[in-house]
């Protein structure tokens, strides 16, 4: 018997942030380098990266801060068509009537925990934006690509986000949601994390797009007492770019989470940042690409399984409630 056909989604796209006070978040999120795209109201605002996403972030007013879900662009608009009518408690398709770029949308509820998540087609993608990056060629020991009278010059200023490249949650019931992640959707796990007794506690998800190459995870979820999201995670030029952003988040008066450091799995250099609210965004550069044809890992939770260099892992970025 065939298998039934799966959803196909082709990459991650945006994000919906909830904020008791919208001022404060947005101070913050220009800060962090998001472009404000669209403001609906004083009580909804659309940001965009300098990517060609038509936005990566919609900011909404609400009584507590939240996650709203993310979102992932879908091949058709049967594949739209197919989540609605195929995964339990799926709205129907609905017009993104305000957001910057239009499109159609389906959201559903996560099986386990109840968190949005939302699937979205025919979005019409905007030019990139033209701002300043770096492209100077590195000096080696041995190795001199700049040459002489070629200075390294730097301006100070937020790290540009590019893109949304990944979110994460903790989940109540890991093979559940797994099965179900696996059973609707073209994902596959590019790596998968074991507990000592050999249970599978944590997924890092990629999707499958064939030959064609694509971030090693766009989606991971870990298995712990309660539900709540880990982070969003935003790609940013290079390890200058994210260093500096680095700083200028810091002498905001931001509260640093854990960073700067390089990850295990995906290889990403890494900077994760509190919002105003406690809820965690990070920038990323560097991250590994993947095809199809790539193998599952498989390893062991421990404590060199998260990163090579950097601070050491601070307790409450992994809490155990």
């Amino acid at each position: 018997m065939a298998e039934p056909r799966k959803i196909q989604l082709v990459k991650i796209t945006h994000v919906y942030y909830k904020y008791p006070d919208i001022d404060k978040a947005v101070a913050f999120l220009k800060d962090f380098g998001f472009t404000e795209e669209k403001r609906v109201s004083d009580e909804k605002i659309y940001f965009r990266g300098y990517g060609t996403d038509p936005w990566v972030l919609c900011a909404i007013k609400s009584d507590k801060p939240e996650f709203g879900g993310a979102a992932f662009v879908v091949e058709s608009e049967e594949d739209l068509q197919l989540a609605a009518e195929t995964i339990p408690k799926a709205s129907k398709i609905y017009e993104l009537e305000d957001a910057p770029g239009g499109g159609k949308g389906v959201t559903f509820y996560d099986p386990v925990d109840g968190f949005p998540m939302h699937l979205v087609w025919g979005q019409t993608p905007v030019p990139m934006l033209d701002i300043p990056l770096p492209h100077e060629p590195v000096n080696y020991p041995t190795e001199k690509n700049r040459p002489a009278g070629k200075f390294q010059r730097f301006q100070k200023r937020p790290a540009p986000v590019h893109k949304l490249g990944h979110f994460g949650v903790r989940t109540t019931n890991f093979a559940k949601a797994y099965e179900f992640y696996n059973r609707h959707f073209n994902f596959i796990a590019s790596d998968l994390i074991h507990d000592d007794k050999g249970i599978d506690r944590t997924v890092f998800y990629r999707l499958n797009r064939g030959d064609d190459p694509v971030d090693h995870h766009v989606f991971f979820f870990a298995e712990g007492g309660s539900y709540r999201v880990h982070h969003s995670s935003f790609e940013t030029h290079d390890f200058d770019t994210q260093v500096l952003g680095h700083d200028w988040l810091r002498e905001k008066g931001y509260k640093n989470c854990w960073g700067v450091g390089r990850h295990v799995l995906g290889s990403q250099i890494f900077d994760y940042w509190y919002d105003p609210f406690g809820l965690i965004m990070e920038h990323y550069v560097d991250g590994d690409l993947v095809t199809a044809s790539e193998p599952t890992h498989r390893s062991q939770a421990g404590p060199g399984s998260l990163h090579v260099w950097g601070p050491a892992v601070p307790g409450e970025f992994l809490p155990a409630e």
